[in-house]
């Protein structure tokens, strides 16, 4: 169920009650088609710069445009440390499906990469694909590949291990991110991509290596897909330059 915005003005922030009993809080801009869907990254909003930035230049153009919080992200209901990705995609998967009609420019940063490679088999109308240092299966291949004897040790046993994160306090990784990361694989099986996808990567990204876009962009099954490499762009890539390159790979998906 979808609740009445509040305000009025074109910004305002929407909810939907989803059938898991989560309320997602989102932001809908209405304009022509495809519509750009921004899906976020792992403990990011979508009041962040590129979200933001990326509404501005829809509305800007006349076109349609989706962002929205996670559950335990931003404005949504629910505790971080609750989630995990396959809840995160079913998020994903409600309001998009609540919201948008029409072909769809998926735009997904970091694990929102990951996550808009899970909605590649899940929605219908996907007219392209831009992903901004995609993090596909990063808990199994960047947490629990990295973890110590003694942090796997500390998962299994209590639940969780933090660990420092130089964007503020620690991640928090609990066992049910990794267990449920298993279940939602997609660098270990098929992945058909059957349109445009524009990969864009930064040199100095220190959270995803360039190893891992290029493992997306071998393995992906794509007849249209390329891999750029921004030199000097770190993980956030929302350096006006960086933002001029989502845009530019958004207008060669669409067919803009």
């Amino acid at each position: 169920m979808i609740a009445p915005k509040t305000g009025d003005d074109m910004t305002s922030t929407g909810f939907l009650d989803t059938d898991t009993g989560r309320r997602i809080a989102y932001v809908k801009t209405d304009g022509a088609g495809p519509t750009v869907i921004f899906l976020g990254g792992y403990k990011s909003d979508m009041a962040g710069t590129k979200a933001v930035w990326l509404e501005d230049w829809c509305r800007d153009r006349g076109r349609a445009f989706l962002r929205f919080d996670y559950s335990g992200h931003g404005e949504s209901s629910g505790d971080f440390a609750d989630g995990c990705i396959g809840d995160w995609a079913d998020d994903a998967e409600a309001v998009i499906r609540a919201t948008c009609d029409g072909p769809l420019v998926l735009v997904g940063s970091s694990m929102g990469g990951w996550i808009s490679l899970l909605m590649t088999k899940r929605l219908e109308g996907i007219a392209g694909l831009v992903t901004i240092a995609a993090a596909p299966d990063f808990s199994e291949d960047s947490f629990w590949a990295g973890f110590s004897d003694a942090q796997r040790a500390e998962v299994m046993a209590q639940g969780y291990t933090d660990v420092p994160s130089e964007y503020g306090e620690p991640y928090r990784v609990t066992r049910k991110l990794i267990e449920d990361g298993r279940n939602n694989l997609v660098l270990r099986s098929p992945l058909p991509l059957p349109f445009p996808v524009r990969c864009l990567q930064g040199t100095e990204d220190s959270a995803v290596t360039r190893d891992t876009a290029l493992r997306l962009l071998d393995h992906a099954d794509c007849d249209d897909i390329s891999l750029t490499l921004v030199k000097g762009a770190d993980h956030s890539f929302s350096a006006p330059d960086c933002l001029l390159r989502i845009a530019q790979a958004i207008d060669e998906v669409s067919g803009h």
